[in-house]
């Protein structure tokens, strides 16, 4: 009797799943750990903590960029395919440029550390968000698909999101290459703002998984303000405008902080991270301008609060991951 033949073993196909659904948001990530590393550095600066903290962070930044590209990449070189629908579609392409945003706080958090590669990072980042900005900007104006459901704060990051090459750009370039674009994330901060905020006042609230996003509305006036005092060299009226518009942001959303604990976990629940270490970082900055105490209480309560957030969301993170939960189709 002729032995049962054996079946050929199937392959992997549940890794090569995942890769492929592997989500290119996860470089947000990337942009909470660095941003927390900045208001670590700045904390050290202004309120006398320890260096150390921040120095760890911006390596651990670093790390985590690392692992993340490795599995984009991957998913770049297998499923080419799956990464052209995602930085196509009209809600996920708005994270691409996270990974631009997250080689220029690297590069900023690096500043002091390592200023001969802060350097190169901060010109291929910046060179980078340009490239990617362009072709946002041409994808909105041309294409026809776009609908206000598909709108969300998410979209700010594409193009406000160059008001952060300043930060590190006036260490490493002329001024003007950080005026150029601050004057593009600025501008385009007040118009998208407007549109954002018709979307979300007189039309269906924002999906569950997008409800996070909502604090991307605090990066732009947090950032904005950190840049423009280092780049005007000091505190004005049109400074304070920034950072009393993000503070007050970062209180509504305060006040609302049951609504966003009800949130189940999602990727996009790293949204939260990044804006709130913006807003630590300008607090910080408006105590050492002022030299007000009531900023350095709330930069300090920022801190650790902004600390314990990121800290929670990369538990839930590597929880999820080891549940299979992360590259999953949606």
């Amino acid at each position: 009797m002729n032995p049962t033949p054996i079946a050929p073993s199937a392959p992997d196909v549940h890794h090569e799943t995942s890769i492929a659904h592997f989500p290119v948001a996860l470089f947000s990530t990337v942009m909470g750990i660095a941003g927390l590393a900045l208001a670590w550095q700045k904390a050290a600066h202004v309120l006398g903590w320890s260096g150390l903290v921040g120095q760890g962070l911006a390596v651990l930044a670093g790390l985590v960029f690392l692992v993340v590209a490795g599995f984009y990449g991957a998913k770049l070189l297998r499923h080419w395919a799956a990464a052209r629908a995602e930085a196509a579609h009209p809600v996920k392409m708005n994270f691409v440029p996270a990974i631009s945003i997250g080689i220029l706080l690297l590069a900023t958090a690096w500043g002091r550390m390592a200023p001969e590669v802060a350097s190169w990072m901060w010109g291929l980042g910046a060179a980078l968000h340009l490239v990617f900005t362009l072709r946002t900007m041409s994808a909105w104006i041309h294409h026809t698909h776009f609908e206000i459901q598909h709108l969300n704060p998410a979209w700010f990051i594409p193009v406000v999101g160059n008001i952060i090459v300043p930060l590190a750009g006036v260490r490493f370039a002329p001024a003007e290459v950080s005026w150029f674009f601050f004057s593009i994330g600025l501008v385009f901060w007040i118009v998208l703002f407007a549109i954002v905020m018709y979307r979300l006042f007189f039309h269906a609230p924002l999906a569950l998984r997008l409800t996070p996003t909502l604090f991307i509305l605090l990066a732009p006036p947090s950032v904005g303000f950190v840049a423009y005092t280092g780049l005007s060299g000091g505190l004005d009226a049109f400074g304070r405008v920034l950072y009393y518009t993000a503070l007050f942001l970062g209180l509504l959303f305060a006040s609302n902080a049951l609504r966003f604990f009800r949130v189940p976990f999602f990727v996009s629940a790293w949204a939260y991270s990044f804006p709130l270490a913006a807003l630590t970082v300008a607090t910080l900055t408006m105590a050492e301008l002022s030299g007000l105490p009531a900023f350095r209480l709330l930069g300090a309560a920022l801190v650790l609060t902004t600390s314990g957030v990121i800290a929670l969301l990369g538990a839930l993170t590597v929880r999820a991951a080891l549940r299979g939960e992360i590259c999953r189709a949606e």
